[in-house]
């Protein structure tokens, strides 16, 4: 098997490194406050004071928080090896982001100001990344290991 030599991140690639190394730390500190929730005993007796589906939606968010998490880390690790898979999967990756975003729009008790605030950073990634991986010569020049 040949290989051909892939080109170094760098350019405009830093820009989606640094998204995704932004959300993995961020999911991180968010997996970090679920798992202090449940070894605090305030927390725990306060979600068995909850309803059955109150406590069902808080653990679907949490398994939610657990694969995001998980589908960043991966992706990670594939972007600095340079896996030919990556760009598909940032765009999967992107779009997962977006439909979080929305989903927190539409159903968090926030204000409009803020969840239009949390939109946007997902929607302008999305914009302005989706097209680059999927047109740019430098990814296809990058991601080439299986």
């Amino acid at each position: 098997m040949t290989t051909t030599p892939a080109e170094r991140i760098g350019g405009w690639l830093l820009g989606p490194l640094a998204w995704l190394l932004l959300t993995l730390l961020s999911t991180s500190l968010a997996l970090m406050l679920y798992a202090t929730a449940l070894l605090t005993p305030q927390t725990v007796a306060a979600l068995g004071a909850q309803t059955l589906k109150e406590n069902v939606l808080w653990f679907v968010s949490f398994a939610f928080a657990i694969a995001i998490w998980y589908y960043t880390f991966w992706l990670v690790v594939a972007f600095f090896k340079r896996r030919r898979s990556v760009p598909k999967h940032y765009i999967i990756w992107s779009l997962i982001c977006v439909l979080l975003s929305l989903k927190a729009f539409a159903f968090s008790p926030v204000s409009d100001d803020l969840a239009v605030r949390q939109l946007l950073f997902p929607l302008l990634a999305a914009a302005l990344m989706v097209p680059y991986f999927k047109r740019s010569q430098r990814v296809k020049k990058t991601f080439v290991n299986p």
